[in-house]
């Protein structure tokens, strides 16, 4: 059954004149009618050719203006570096302790930190981890001898980007209770992030379309700028 909140919001939006995101944001907050503070996310459709040998974008970017979500984190790392870890905001510190626990199947943290030594260890883990989203990643700056950097980074609200088959990403910018400038800041990081990951050889516009949404609400098409060739 369709709610009388969702009937009240404006349901053509596909066949209206893409707008700046500073237009855009005013509208996409107004629809945000939910009785909770929804969130303001951006949509990009990549051009992606999605074969084996084709290059996929996978990387971190920390956000200026963060969400403060609390994240629990694990760190797994050699005996010597444990007193390093506990110096960090990790939620869960282990060894070789930790690896038992895991492939036990007590998994009670959202993200994981290794050092690099212990990823020879993690390997045997993959079946386990790799379906989860967990397996340490050097690309993701959770590969690391600097665990209190790392940790710091993922606890102050670390956006992980990555794109499916299909070419797209998609990511959380802000809340309907942040200032439209600091959605804004937010946007262009993130944007300015997709540029830099852009694959050699892909020619014409790497972004193909945008557009900005709200947790219960819909889509608005994003105008885009010129982009480099």
């Amino acid at each position: 059954m369709i709610s009388k909140r969702y009937k009240a919001l404006p349901q053509e939006t596909k066949k209206l004149k893409q707008d700046t995101i500073e237009n855009l944001l005013k509208i996409v907050k107004k629809n945000c009618t939910a009785k909770f503070n929804e969130s303001v996310d951006v949509h990009f459709r990549l051009n992606l050719k999605q074969k084996k040998s084709e290059a996929n974008i996978r990387t971190v970017l920390n956000l200026p203006v963060a969400k403060n979500k609390k994240i629990r984190v694990a760190v797994i790392c050699e005996d010597e570096k444990l007193e390093e870890a506990k110096k960090s905001a990790a939620d869960i510190i282990g060894s070789d302790d930790l690896i038992n626990d895991i492939s036990a199947g007590k998994i009670n943290f959202e993200k994981l930190v290794s050092t690099p030594k212990m990823m020879t260890k993690l390997g045997k883990l993959g079946k386990i981890l790799g379906p989860k989203g967990l397996m340490p990643n050097p690309k993701l700056g959770t590969v690391t001898n600097d665990i209190i950097k790392s940790v710091k980074d993922i606890k102050s609200g670390q956006l992980e980007i990555k794109n499916d088959k299909d070419g797209n990403i998609a990511a959380s910018i802000g809340k309907k209770s942040f200032s439209d400038i600091k959605i804004k800041e937010n946007y262009d990081s993130f944007l300015k992030t997709i540029m830099k990951e852009k694959p050699k050889g892909i020619k014409g516009n790497f972004i193909l379309s945008a557009f900005l949404t709200s947790t219960m609400g819909i889509s608005y098409k994003l105008k885009l700028d010129k982009q480099p060739s």
